[in-house]
């Protein structure tokens, strides 16, 4: 069996109140894989059950550290999956609100890369 490469999607997600990377790594995720209907994992590369998509998620956010994966891979409806959370994304000056338990004044945005790959018999 081979694997191989079946698409990456790319997205962004902010997190302006409350100053959590999981939710903007979570958004990000969610962003890349909004606007996509993977029917070639069955006319194309065969596969019988959703499941059996192997889903790798990179994301680069501010305090990596912070970020609980399984709230993360918990957006993928389908597949096996891992997650690389790096330091990176942007950290910018908002405005705090203190009825929405904002913690400072910075927005988080986080990327992320989405790929799905496929076992072959190539």
């Amino acid at each position: 069996m081979a694997r191989k490469c079946f698409i990456i999607e790319m997205g962004m997600g902010i997190d302006q109140h409350g100053q959590e990377p999981t939710v903007a790594a979570a958004r990000a995720v969610r962003n890349a894989i909004a606007h996509n209907a993977l029917l070639g994992v069955w006319e194309v590369a065969g596969l019988t059950d959703p499941n059996q998509m192997i889903v790798e998620v990179k994301v680069a956010v501010p305090y990596p550290e912070q970020v609980r994966h399984d709230d993360v891979l918990a957006v993928l409806p389908f597949g096996s999956k891992t997650l690389i959370v790096e330091q990176g994304g942007m950290v910018v000056p908002g405005r705090a609100i203190a009825s929405l338990n904002d913690k400072n004044d910075e927005m988080l945005i986080a990327v992320a890369a989405v790929t799905v790959f496929v076992e072959t018999e190539d």
